[in-house]
């Protein structure tokens, strides 16, 4: 191992292979060779990298730590408010889920960021504006707006997580799908954690039982309700501190499931004409069809971002490019039965929401379509199809605040 390092001094390649490859041989053989190659900008480079982190790193790991271990308490005892009174825990979750997690996070990587006050405080006064707004709307049995300003405030409270994340900079691609990344990441890293939990609390319950007491009711609201904002709080600092963590496992799940989501989809429109099916007519259906489209989407999303200076195969530009053809005749149906029912049932919130939402989706996924295709027949580097992703993300956030705070007052809180 030492003489291939040497022998490749002059390759950064190839060096990077090798260190993929075993990196525990390959830290121990470059400290043993560094000492005679030392003044080569490459071989100084991977001193620096391999050299274990400074006192002034660790303890602004344990800052960070400090930082998660408290903004998961304060998560917890949120979580834990309508066991605390006489509130409706399907109203106040319901209204409140998103100022469970969404400023936490925010205020994690505005601090990270060390973001200036002006966009500091323009962030605090969009996240109180959303708690004090959701919290006096009417009832959620009543007011068809309402339910959309729960659904939508939380992608607001998403985008201003993007924000704080990006650091406030704007035209910035590379930043935006360095943030859907780690939304891909955190969901990994979080499904592990609510997989260890799970285990712990069926064990937890299962050896309590054998003694004859059931503590099912008082384990959940007491623990679980406690500990569940805590998994994708974790999930973050896990990720910022271990980036290598979990940074090749999901655009490992994304490529592996694009081409299973392309034949599910294929098989899925050939059922739906077989059984007849009719998104036109059929309100659920049409419910159902329109959850299928944004899961699609976002593992389209997922796999466009991948990994950052990986490029992809010639399959996996095929399997994307199909898949987003298929994606866009999914939202072109779906698309025409909103209008269809639009035209026959009149103007509702719903369907203009919807409308409104597929309508973005159907114009990123047409541009997201064409990059591909420059990408398939011209040979492309396929950078401009990121980008097509990422231009699309404040669009989708300004549309989702326009459904949050001013579709009570166009549709009369109805």
């Amino acid at each position: 191992m030492k003489e291939n390092i040497r022998h490749h001094l002059d390759n950064p390649s190839q060096l990077e292979t090798m260190y993929r490859a075993d990196k525990g041989a390959f830290t121990d053989a470059f400290a043993l060779l560094y000492p005679e190659v030392r003044g080569i900008p490459l071989a100084d480079f991977w001193n620096e990298r391999l050299q274990p982190k400074s006192p002034k790193a660790k303890k602004g790991l344990r800052q960070d730590l400090l930082f998660v271990l408290l903004a998961a308490i304060v998560g917890g005892l949120i979580a834990r408010v309508p066991f605390l009174g006489s509130l409706s825990e399907e109203n106040f979750y319901a209204r409140n889920a998103g100022f469970i997690l969404f400023p936490a996070l925010t205020a994690f990587f505005a601090w990270k960021n060390r973001l200036s006050p002006i966009i500091i405080a323009t962030l605090a006064g969009i996240t109180l504006l959303g708690l004090g707004f959701i919290n006096f709307l009417p009832s959620l049995k009543s007011s068809n707006t309402t339910v959309l300003s729960c659904l939508h405030l939380l992608f607001v409270l998403w985008a201003a997580l993007g924000v704080a994340y990006t650091g406030g900079v704007r035209d910035r691609h590379d930043r935006r799908l360095s943030f859907l990344r780690f939304n891909g990441d955190l969901v990994v890293m979080t499904s592990l954690i609510l997989i260890a939990g799970g285990i712990m609390t069926g064990l937890t319950i299962g050896l309590f039982s054998v003694l004859g007491l059931h503590i099912e009711q008082f384990y959940f609201e007491n623990v679980v309700v406690s500990l569940l904002p805590a998994a994708p709080i974790l999930g973050t600092y896990l990720i910022y501190a271990n980036p290598q963590l979990v940074g090749k496992v999901s655009p490992v799940i994304a490529r592996l499931f694009s081409p299973l989501v392309l034949v599910m989809l294929v098989i899925y429109l050939v059922a739906m004409v077989y059984t007849a099916k009719d998104p036109y007519n059929d309100r659920e259906f049409l419910m159902i069809f329109n959850l299928l489209l944004i899961g699609v989407m976002a593992i389209i999303f997922f796999s466009v971002t991948g990994s950052p200076g990986v490029r992809k195969s010639r399959f996996e530009i095929w399997v994307l490019f199909l898949l987003s053809i298929t994606t866009i005749l999914v939202n072109g149906i779906a698309l025409t039965a909103i209008v269809y029912r639009t035209g026959h049932g009149g103007i509702t919130p719903n369907r203009v929401a919807v409308l409104g939402a597929n309508g973005l989706m159907l114009v990123n996924l047409c541009i997201m379509t064409g990059e591909l295709f420059n990408v398939v027949v011209r040979h492309t580097d396929g950078v401009s199809v990121g980008r097509s992703v990422a231009r699309f993300l404040p669009l989708y956030a300004i549309w989702a605040a326009v459904v949050t705070f001013l579709f009570p007052f166009f549709f009369r809180f109805q």
